[in-house]
């Protein structure tokens, strides 16, 4: 699902909590009627993104003093850090009811660092599960070492960057994944920027030849893909093994990853 965090003109005027809320409010309503469509939709919903252009100027510093969502009325959008806090402070709530019902629950995977300001992946560390592009970890290391120690998900978009922000010959992909990064190759926009109708196999196709990826890397790229998704841990346990949580090679099941041992022990001894 994705909430867009942008292009909302005249409704900053009468406030930002409208839209946000009613979206938190049909997901809470849907806990009480179990055969209602929202009840049924709820149950396809794994997290939620924020999609705008993050290389838009921001005119205020989110702060104690900055107003509540149904107090603004700037004329200007509010600053990222701003959305993702309040989509995130909103999502843990509902979360909260869910999971007392026994329910799924949801995650925050934002667009997060594909252009704009780097204080935008300090937010996307602090508030999300995993995010979408992280270009801008390029070029702040501390931040890049704090994903990498964390193990945040990012998931990139090579060919979309591409049209739109950064070539792909200076896509950071291949050093994030030499450096241990939880990297994934994933589509954004496949209608507007793919030409197949598979467009995930041309992202895997393209880098694999433009990269020169071995079969080891195109692997470990799908398994993170897997291990940062939001399906169920059934469905995990079918595609990696049971016992993928564990950390290390006993938690690798080669016959399934496709993943040497020896590579995931290197990622398990040198993190």
């Amino acid at each position: 699902m994705r909430i867009s965090i942008g292009h909302l003109g005249s409704r900053v005027r009468d406030g930002l909590s409208g839209g946000r809320v009613s979206t938190f409010l049909i997901l809470a309503m849907s806990l009480s009627t179990k055969k209602s469509t929202e009840y049924v939709w709820a149950l396809q919903v794994v997290g939620f993104d924020s999609v705008d252009d993050e290389s838009k100027p921001e005119h205020h510093v989110f702060n104690l003093d900055s107003p509540l969502p149904g107090s603004w009325t700037e004329e200007d959008n509010p600053p990222y850090s701003y959305y993702l806090y309040y989509t995130y402070a909103n999502m843990t709530v509902l979360n909260h009811l869910r999971r007392k019902r026994g329910f799924n629950t949801f995650v925050l995977r934002p667009h997060c660092g594909e252009a704009g300001p780097i204080h935008h992946l300090v937010s996307g560390f602090m508030l999300s599960a995993n995010i979408s592009h992280g270009l801008l970890l390029r070029k702040a290391p501390v931040l890049q070492y704090l994903y990498y120690l964390a193990q945040v998900g990012i998931a990139m978009s090579p060919l979309s960057n591409n049209s739109l922000f950064l070539s792909y010959h200076r896509n950071p992909l291949p050093e994030y994944l030499s450096r241990g990064l939880m990297v994934s190759l994933s589509t954004d926009d496949p209608l507007q920027f793919h030409f197949t109708k598979e467009p995930l196999m041309e992202e895997y196709s393209i880098a694999a030849q433009v990269w020169k990826l071995s079969s080891c890397d195109m692997c470990e790229l799908a398994r993170n893909s897997v291990l940062m998704s939001g399906f169920s841990h059934k469905t995990k346990s079918y595609w990696l093994g049971p016992d993928y949580m564990k950390e290390g090679p006993e938690g690798n099941d080669i016959r399934r990853s496709n993943v040497p041992d020896i590579r995931v022990s290197y990622r398990h001894e040198t993190l």
